[in-house]
């Protein structure tokens, strides 16, 4: 076989692969909805989540500020995540996080 029709057979197999994950994906879904269905729930009342498995799109709160820069009471961190420099900064210079705290 030449390289393009390597490539293309490539692709071909990418392709049914994916179908076939797709197909076995449904079909594990129904047996599972079979299931559960026995037991008198739906899918979604025992996984939580949709019966189709598509995410939906959450809206995220943001995490509550925990602590304030008092040079700039624009400046908070939650406690989550990484340090910001003003926070490094001041616990550097000497001061206290429990001082920081809102």
């Amino acid at each position: 076989m030449s390289r393009k029709e390597l490539i293309q057979l490539q692709k071909d197999v990418q392709k049914a692969l994916v179908d076939a994950d797709a197909r076995d994906r449904a079909e594990a879904r129904k047996a599972a909805e079979k299931a559960v269905a026995e037991f008198g729930f739906s899918l979604s009342e025992i996984s939580g989540g949709s019966a189709t498995g598509k995410k939906g799109k959450g809206t995220k709160t943001p995490a509550i500020a925990k602590y304030r820069n008092p040079e700039n009471a624009e400046q908070t961190w939650s406690g989550r995540g990484r340090k910001p420099r003003w926070l490094n900064d001041a616990v550097a210079a000497g001061v206290s996080i429990e001082a920081l705290e809102i």
